[in-house]
């Protein structure tokens, strides 16, 4: 059995930089982000469910997702993310625990930032938490993705708290901004990963 280290962290909080790092450590990384559109290409059910549940506008003229209209629609009819997350969210756990399984790693990373919102955190032996003040979140989304400071903090209230995800983490590292330091940070865990992951072969 292998080793499964759940990480998470807000919006702008670092966690592609941490999970780039794992990566570069030959560790194999599960991205949940990935997987949720890999669910929802052309020719997937799970696309076709949620054609059957909203219309044909979700669509665009080349057959994929319309991201832009469906994310607009469910900022403005809130039941409408229930309805789509009953459609996805079993789909990309059922993808999830398969690219787990498939892993070959000293140990393997989930990355999601819905880890503990959608339980994805039971699939994991061990939780680390990326985290950073919404500040520095806001600054570093922004100038990421282009998107505005109001839609940023829209993202961070939807999200769990700060601190309610500082209370279910098993582990917390501080981004500061510094990569250095986060690396220091992160190489500390790394070591104690090894040494859980052997421990759960034995």
């Amino acid at each position: 059995m292998t080793f499964i280290l759940g990480l998470t962290g807000g919006i702008g909080s670092g966690k592609s930089a941490a999970s780039a790092w794992f990566e570069s450590q030959n560790i194999t990384v599960v991205d949940a982000d990935i997987v949720a559109r890999e669910v929802v290409t052309p020719g997937q059910n799970t696309l076709v469910e949620i054609q059957r549940a909203f219309g044909e506008w979700v669509l665009q003229d080349n057959g994929e997702l319309n991201r832009v209209a469906l994310r607009e629609h469910i900022f403005k009819v809130p039941e409408a993310r229930k309805t789509l997350e009953q459609i996805t969210h079993p789909a990309i756990r059922q993808s999830i625990i398969q690219q787990l399984q498939r892993a070959h790693s000293a140990y393997v990373i989930l990355v999601s930032p819905l880890l503990f919102e959608t339980n994805q955190h039971e699939l994991t032996d061990h939780t680390l938490l990326i985290d950073a003040n919404e500040s520095l979140q806001i600054q570093r989304a922004s100038q990421r993705d282009g998107q505005s400071v109001e839609q940023i903090q829209n993202i961070i209230r939807v999200q769990m708290p700060r601190v309610n995800k500082q209370a279910l983490a098993d582990d917390v590292v501080l981004n500061d901004g510094h990569l250095e330091h986060l690396y220091q940070q992160l190489m500390t865990l790394h070591e104690k990963y090894l040494a859980l992951a052997e421990k759960k072969q034995s």
